[in-house]
């Protein structure tokens, strides 16, 4: 950036008893690039191809005031349904929830380099998901592997990540076996989600099709998956769908879809053992209808814990406890709109944006940092088949 700076007039010369005193107008210090970026993202929605959008969508936030602009189509791609960035907000990954890839009854990964001027994505290579129906990718915390979710069969694959962003072919499958307590949900393993431990040894699987839990060892050198890994089985029919850890790896979190609940397990970071601690409703006090939760988030502070009802159309707020990280109840609160799929929380803590996959929009809510609660904006981003937000820092870049 160059500033030019214009004298506002001639400096004036003061003499007196051998002093001269010179009036000098105010040295103006250039704003760094750092501090001109604080505050500033992007934010990428995924979508549903099938009901009218066209891939993945990008918008500039600023995380001020909560005020979002579109920038259009950032890149198309077919049922772009999960996304996740590296750390350096220089990739983007997406799964391509389908069931045909190339001829083969499987999904697809996308990799993608980001535009941080423009908000356009780039396709850098695509590659089998190795499995039908992938529902959810996650890079381990080395940047080194994207662990992807194969609902339809119930199997997880890892890919290397190559140092021009790119993915390389699968180094590691795994196969699930198995059923659930209910016949028409669960008649087969469904890996919904991946989360990794804090020190990058064990990935943890929710596989919401046979109600269990798995904790897999990963050789971080050779990108493989541990053959014995342990389990903990749920409440019969729970239905795990994703998960996550508290903010110091001791707990992990995972909310369950079928039974619209979260459950609390104490985490051995020896040797990635689970012990259920406890359970909690995600609905209101006397709801009675049909809904099922989708999403789990931890608010930066590891202080408030969310996760979202489809059917009942809310999100809950949880309280966590700073010892124990027990939770308690704080709120729920209406979407505004239908069926909330996923949602993210800002990286400064203070918004929240809840895709509405059934009534086309993202309903942005300001977080209180006191108490956790959710107040809506009034703004709304309108976008066909929202299905995954995702915040991208754009800190020492170039201004949008």
């Amino acid at each position: 950036m160059v500033l030019t700076i214009q004298s506002l007039g001639r400096p004036r010369y003061f003499l007196g008893a051998s002093v001269l005193v010179v009036t000098v107008f105010c040295l103006l210090r250039p704003i760094s690039a750092d501090a001109a970026t604080k505050d500033k993202y992007l934010v990428y929605i995924g979508t549903y191809t099938d009901h009218g959008s066209k891939g993945i969508y990008a918008y500039r936030f600023d995380a001020k005031t909560g005020q979002s602009t579109a920038l259009g189509l950032a890149a198309e791609s077919v049922q772009p349904s999960f996304l996740t960035v590296d750390a350096g907000g220089h990739f983007l990954y997406a799964v391509n929830e389908t069931g045909d890839y190339q001829g083969q009854p499987t999904g697809a990964v996308s990799a993608f380099a980001i535009d941080s001027v423009s908000g356009k994505l780039s396709l850098l290579k695509q590659v089998s998901s190795r499995g039908a129906g992938p529902a959810h990718i996650a890079l381990d915390r080395s940047g080194k592997y994207a662990l992807v979710s194969n609902y339809d069969l119930g199997s997880v694959a890892v890919f290397p990540v190559l140092k021009d962003g790119r993915l390389g072919e699968a180094s590691a499958f795994v196969q699930h076996h198995g059923a659930g307590l209910d016949k028409e949900r669960q008649e087969q393993p469904h890996v919904h989600a991946v989360a990794m431990s804090a020190d990058n040894r064990f990935a943890l699987v929710a596989d919401f099709g046979i109600d269990q839990v798995f904790t897999y060892s990963l050789d971080s050198a050779k990108g493989t998956l541990g053959q014995d890994p342990r389990t903990v089985k749920t409440n019969p029919g729970a239905g795990p769908r994703h998960l996550v850890f508290n903010s110091n790896g001791t707990l992990l979190y995972v909310i369950n879809e079928l039974q619209s609940s979260v459950t609390t397990y104490a985490y051995d970071p020896t040797n990635g053992g689970l012990r259920e601690l406890s359970t909690i409703s995600t609905l209101p006090d006397g709801f009675s209808g049909h809904s099922e939760a989708s999403e789990i988030a931890l608010h930066p502070s590891g202080k408030f814990l969310y996760a979202s009802n489809r059917g009942q159309d809310s999100i809950a707020v949880f309280s966590i406890a700073p010892r124990e990280g027990t939770l308690t109840h704080v709120e729920v609160v209406s979407v505004n709109g239908k069926t909330p799929r996923n949602f993210a929380i800002d990286p400064t803590g203070s918004w929240l944006l809840a895709a509405n996959q059934e009534s086309d929009n993202v309903v942005v809510f300001r977080i209180n940092h006191k108490t956790g609660r959710l107040t809506p904006t009034g703004q709304v981003l309108h976008i066909s088949s929202p299905a995954c937000v995702q915040f991208v820092p754009l800190r020492n870049r170039q201004l949008l």
